[in-house]
């Protein structure tokens, strides 16, 4: 396919699903809830295949937040749903491109509740946002990220094609793009050069389709997970493949809105882990006795992610994917693995504990 018409062949795609719609247009019924909440709401129910919760919070960030609204559905496509269904995450891309196109098609809630319902049904790949995290955090890379950190463009885009460690690869293509737009301590800042990698990756061999897809999704939300689908998606073609579902806890509401959504990326999910963290409950004692105060909410809003609000109602299992969801689990300096296996252990036992905090925050903000 050329180039030139890669994101017109999904827009088109995706303006025939819209317009076969018809009348089964889904109803637009907002939350009484904050955007914030909303955007984690939305990603999380897409997560679980929770149509009609995804759909009302898209409905109650769209009239205030449309940019919010059209950013967390980016970030979501590529996050979460990934390889496994690339399609998918091209029809995201391709209503991304035009604001104008929308409103010809439709409109904003035509098109993004589509996209909403379509997110919901995908089968699920989070091995791009694991992927991320080793580069910027694992130990094991730390010589990757000194070693590529000041080499040209040639070099780095020969080291991406090459067939070192995805990982190494992937801290490759990163520097290429460019760390100086993102909040990292870890990642050496280099201001990158966008257009030319995505030629050169290219030039390199991979598939235009996939490069056009993620340039794309790179330019309207600058974040790496865009990018690292290029990479993940030449070695999910040939890898063995199943799905599965995550072993989801017992769900709780409160109010309106599922326990899952208030974790460590909102106000008011800091609020009960701190609040949890105050208790006499055994992670609160364990907290205690082995992470630094300062230190223990971003800790166990980690681990809340890997037990709660980052699984998944249909998981893309494929070798790569697996290794890597295994090494990004509750990495902590001086805690062992069986460590860490512990402290998902007690909050999995004192979930309860925290879905009482969650009420109450939930009821002190709403008065």
């Amino acid at each position: 396919m050329d180039k030139a018409h890669i994101i017109d062949h999904f827009r088109n795609q995706l303006a025939r699903e819209v317009v076969g719609q018809g009348d089964s247009l889904p109803r637009f019924k907002p939350m009484n809830i904050s955007p914030w909440l909303a955007m984690s709401l939305m990603q999380k129910a897409i997560r679980r295949g929770r149509e009609e919760i995804a759909l009302r919070a898209a409905a109650t960030l769209l009239n205030p937040a449309p940019e919010r609204l059209w950013r967390r559905i980016c970030v979501t496509a590529y996050e979460d749903i990934g390889v496994a269904d690339f399609d998918t995450v091209a029809l995201v891309a391709a209503a991304l491109k035009d604001k104008r196109w929308r409103t010809d098609v439709g409109g904003d809630w035509a098109v993004a509740s589509t996209l909403v319902a379509r997110m919901c049904g995908s089968i699920k790949c989070r091995a791009a946002d694991d992927l991320a995290y080793l580069c910027e955090q694992h130990p094991r890379f730390e010589a990757a990220r000194l070693a590529w950190a000041f080499e040209p463009l040639p070099r780095l885009l020969g080291q991406i094609a090459s067939d070192a460690p995805l990982p190494e690869r992937a801290i490759a293509l990163w520097y290429a793009l460019g760390t100086n737009r993102y909040n990292t301590t870890v990642l050496r800042e280099r201001r990158g050069e966008p257009q030319a990698a995505f030629d050169g990756l290219s030039e390199h061999g991979f598939p235009d389709t996939v490069i056009e897809v993620c340039r794309l999704g790179f330019r309207k939300c600058s974040e790496i997970i865009t990018a690292l689908i290029i990479l993940l998606h030449r070695e999910v073609e040939n890898a063995s493949c199943h799905v599965e579902p995550d072993d989801l806890p017992a769900e709780v509401m409160i109010g309106e809105v599922p326990c899952w959504a208030y974790d460590m990326h909102v106000r008011e999910g800091k609020q009960a882990i701190a609040r949890l963290l105050k208790t006499d409950c055994e992670t609160a004692r364990w907290a205690r006795d082995h992470i630094p105060a300062k230190s223990q909410m971003g800790f166990f809003g980690y681990v809340l992610f890997h037990i709660e609000s980052g699984l998944v109602d249909r998981r893309l299992h494929w070798p790569s994917a697996d290794k890597f969801r295994q090494m990004a689990d509750v990495i902590y300096p001086g805690l062992s693995d069986q460590q860490g296996e512990e402290a998902m252990s007690l909050l999995r036992r004192d979930l309860p504990v925290l879905h009482q905090e969650r009420r109450h925050v939930a009821s002190s903000n709403s008065r």
